[in-house]
């Protein structure tokens, strides 16, 4: 467990797992960095970091801005996708800062680690994007998914997140089966977090974010798209953009929504390994 201040002075939340014997994260195989969806934290991805070790791959997780046990700022430029591709640079710099690693995205992470993609073509050796898209490039779809991000902005803004973590939006963040262990302990990370930082973030990043459809075909690198089959507003992103990565593989998860890596975690788990093993 480690924090880092970024450039605008923002402290961030990361944890750094190295396999066991291994005194760095050199000479064996890439460093995995997980960056979660909006409203959850780094415990979302709990799950997975023994699995990579035991694999042999070094394991990041860390918080957005906002998130988590990461720093909610209140400067007036604080909140831009800018600002999140720049956070996760220095994530990656503090943690492998000599070798391309794998960037792991769920739902905005997902989005998130396309837009570093595209800004810093040479730190990523792969991609895995689970339950993602490439943003609306239709101002009618991307108008239709700021007035969602607002609704959730609103609702937590007037009723908090234990009652957005046991309503029906429980399902976007921990999954639709709370009562595993995994789910409880993303559940209690997610309550207690500050409701007037990932709101902001939700109106000025999530919301707003441009999309990266167009530079999709340029990303030649190793790609898994991963979606849960009853994730249905993620279904056809994920078609889209196995269709126009080059090198795209796309898994569906039986009987998963959209909290994949939770809701089956031993199918996820598998997915994510064999892919890894074949880079």
């Amino acid at each position: 467990m480690a924090q880092l201040t970024t450039r605008d002075g923002v402290r961030l939340y990361y944890e750094h797992h190295l396999p066991s014997g291994d005194g760095s994260d050199r000479g064996g195989r890439p460093t995995v960095i997980f960056s979660c969806a909006y409203c959850t934290t780094h415990e979302n991805w709990r799950g997975q970091v023994a699995p990579l070790l035991a694999a042999g791959h070094p394991v990041v997780l860390w918080d957005l801005r906002a998130h988590g046990d990461s720093e909610a700022p209140t400067a007036a430029d604080a909140y831009s996708i800018e600002r999140v591709v720049a956070d996760l640079d220095a994530v990656a710099d503090a943690t492998t800062p000599d070798r391309p690693f794998v960037a792991v995205g769920l739902s905005f992470g997902g989005l998130a680690s396309l837009h570093y993609r595209v800004r810093h073509p040479e730190r990523v050796a792969a991609l895995v994007l689970v339950g993602s898209g490439p943003g609306f490039k239709n101002p009618e779809a991307a108008q239709a998914w700021a007035a969602q991000v607002e609704r959730t902005a609103s609702f937590l803004e007037t009723r908090g997140f234990p009652a957005f973590v046991a309503g029906r939006a429980g399902s976007t963040c921990i999954g639709s089966r709370p009562e595993l262990p995994a789910a409880e302990r993303a559940a209690k990370a997610i309550v207690a977090q500050g409701v007037a930082g990932i709101a902001r973030f939700g109106r000025e990043v999530s919301g707003p974010a441009p999309p990266v459809i167009d530079a999709l075909p340029g990303m030649d690198v190793p790609a898994l798209v991963l979606v849960g089959e009853h994730d249905q507003p993620f279904l056809r992103a994920g078609e889209v953009m196995a269709a126009k990565l080059p090198q795209a593989r796309h898994v569906v998860v039986p009987d998963a929504g959209h909290i994949v890596n939770i809701e089956q975690a031993e199918r996820f788990d598998h997915a994510l390994s064999d892919f890894l093993r074949n880079l």
